[in-house]
């Protein structure tokens, strides 16, 4: 059972912490889709996963709610990193373009978001998803509300 206190962390230390100890037992979108925090800095958020068949849309491809999934993840944890211990967020808008299918065979996708204002109430970031070749899947951006 974990005993940190999430209240007490900033949020670069939470997300260090996250990246270091996988917490098991605490229920999260990252422990069901697989999501591994690849790089943790102030501001920027790096995290892959590998894709399988049960992220298929109705044509045999990852579905895009795989990869708004992750970017919102990226987007909204790099936010995170910028704030003080107590502060939270929540996503007010994303906009995601698609660029190209992803294959749902075990590729690994990589997601990137980076803080582009951090604000007292509003933060905004960009990210990108691209595949084992980097070839672009999708981007996005995000406003969110700093809590």
């Amino acid at each position: 059972m974990t005993t940190v206190d999430p209240t007490t962390m900033t949020g670069l230390e939470l997300m260090r912490w996250v990246q270091t100890e996988l917490p098991t037992d605490i229920p999260s979108i990252g422990r069901l889709l697989g999501m591994r925090f690849d790089g943790v800095d102030h501001g920027r958020i790096v995290i892959s996963l590998d894709t399988r068949p049960d992220f298929a849309n109705p044509l045999g491809t990852v579905h895009g709610g795989i990869a708004a999934t992750l970017l919102d993840s990226v987007m909204g944890c790099a936010v995170h990193t910028t704030l003080p211990a107590g502060a939270g967020y929540t996503t007010l808008e994303l906009k995601v373009n698609y660029i190209r299918t992803a294959r749902t065979d075990g590729q690994k996708l990589t997601a990137e978001g980076t803080v582009i204002h951090a604000g007292r109430r509003v933060a905004t970031a960009e990210g990108k998803v691209l595949d084992e070749q980097g070839k672009l899947i999708a981007h996005a951006t995000t406003t969110c509300m700093i809590l």
